[in-house]
């Protein structure tokens, strides 16, 4: 057990009730990959609460992730919806990720309004956006005007973030993605590099690793398979992976199709495909 893991378990043993150590421990195990750790960590929550709405649905968002399952996820977001509208809103970005997973645009719009303002993924210091999300959606659905048109609202907003924080790579690491999103190839390039520098693994291992794996989005969809598979490769031995490159992730969501036919790739998803 890594050492994080360890004093996280130790506290919980220390208090057994405490629900924030226990979802704690279930992200740091999905940190490393270890979803059926997580999973436990997150029924011995529920086990406390089980009423609460955000854990049910970060429990069976790990069955998307972990199994390229979208059953469980799907159904627990049936059994919050049928609460009552409002309480969905504080998951509705995995009421998103579910409908783009089951590549059903109609919910997925459903998921958009409920989500507000507030961003459509998370994924430690990557924040995607609503208007992110809207353009990924018509990524998904092939309608570049409206794919254009959210891509350049998204741009404006996180120009501003890079702008107040000019040296965070990750906030750059966006905007590439962005920019790649908007057909701005070498910009795009120019700026998922940049952002690599700025956060170098040695100074920074977790952000250092997630803006090396977002980097293989920005180049897929920038054109250059070749660069996207080898940051994938180069990527997926790291002992912490972010959710973007999780077996259900590649194998399902729209940040892949560039991608999608090509036998690397391919070979890519099935090597990450839950064992028996």
């Amino acid at each position: 057990m890594s050492s994080p893991c360890r004093n996280l378990q130790r506290a919980a043993e220390l208090d057994p009730r405490n629900v924030l150590t226990l979802q704690q421990i279930a992200l740091s195990y999905q940190l490393l990959g270890r979803y059926a750790e997580s999973i436990a960590a997150f029924d011995r929550a529920l086990s406390i609460v089980p009423d609460n709405v955000e854990t049910r649905a970060a429990r069976a968002q790990f069955y998307l992730f972990w199994k390229g399952d979208t059953q469980p996820l799907h159904q627990t977001i049936d059994s919050i919806l049928a609460q009552g509208p409002g309480a969905i809103a504080s998951t509705a970005d995995l009421w998103f990720q579910c409908a783009l997973a089951e590549r059903d645009a109609a919910v997925a719009e459903r998921a958009l309004v409920a989500l507000g303002d507030n961003p459509c993924w998370t994924d430690a210091a990557i924040h995607l956006s609503h208007s992110f999300g809207e353009g990924l959606l018509a990524r998904m659905t092939k309608d570049e005007a409206r794919a254009r048109i959210a891509f350049e609202a998204t741009r404006a907003q996180q120009e501003k973030i890079v702008q107040a924080q000019p040296d965070y790579g990750p906030a750059l690491c966006v905007l590439a993605m962005i920019d790649a999103g908007l057909g701005r190839k070498e910009q795009a390039l120019e700026e998922g590099r940049r952002a690599i520098a700025l956060t170098p693994i040695e100074k920074d291992v977790l952000n250092g690793r997630y803006v090396l794996q977002y980097f293989a989005i920005t180049a897929a969809w920038a054109g250059d398979k070749e660069l996207a598979l080898q940051q994938l490769e180069t990527g997926l031995p790291a002992p912490t992976a972010s959710i973007a490159l999780s077996y259900g992730a590649l194998k399902l969501l729209p940040f892949w199709d560039p991608l999608r036919g090509d036998p690397r790739f391919e070979k890519i998803v099935a090597s990450l495909a839950p064992k028996q």
